[in-house]
């Protein structure tokens, strides 16, 4: 959390599975940091007990027909509310499809865990492209990092000689 997500006072900390050994953890130390943090369970009391008894700020339910609608609300509602900042992965699968829309620029992304296909009996096939990535990002420790160069123009500048 603290070498990859490098939590900044004020940012937004998203943590799948957050009421697990590894999740409750990280999102503890998001709050150290001044985090407002919100977490990823699997059920209401899981979330209750991620808000009451770990500090979290808000916490969703990802078995919830409103998971989408609803981790987007925490994310993007409120005071820091414009999105993740930082997304400690521990799940993928569906989890990571309905975090990337909601993503900052810059947002750093963790990766600890990909519970949702521990159980799968093969690797993934060719047209899910998106499951052999983070299993390749996992397994292989790897660093993905986009950049754009934006050149800006500036109007009326006016050279002299």
């Amino acid at each position: 959390m603290l070498d990859i997500g490098k939590p900044q006072a004020g940012e937004t900390v998203v943590v799948a599975a957050a009421t697990g050994a590894v999740g409750s953890v990280v999102g503890q130390i998001a709050k150290i940091k001044g985090c407002r943090v919100v977490g990823i369970a699997g059920s209401t009391e899981k979330c209750d007990w991620a808000v009451r008894e770990l500090g979290f700020d808000a916490c969703v339910d990802h078995s919830s027909a409103a998971f989408g609608r609803s981790l987007a609300d925490a994310c993007t509602k409120g005071a820091a509310g414009r999105g993740i900042d930082v997304y400690f992965e521990n799940v993928g699968g569906k989890v990571f499809q309905t975090v990337v829309p909601l993503l900052n620029p810059f947002a750093r992304i963790p990766v600890c865990g990909l519970i949702s296909a521990y159980n799968e009996p093969k690797q993934p096939a060719d047209g899910e492209f998106t499951a052999a990535l983070m299993r390749a990002v996992l397994v292989k420790r790897l660093t993905l990092r986009g950049f754009i160069f934006f050149r800006r123009l500036r109007a009326n500048v006016a050279t002299s000689s």
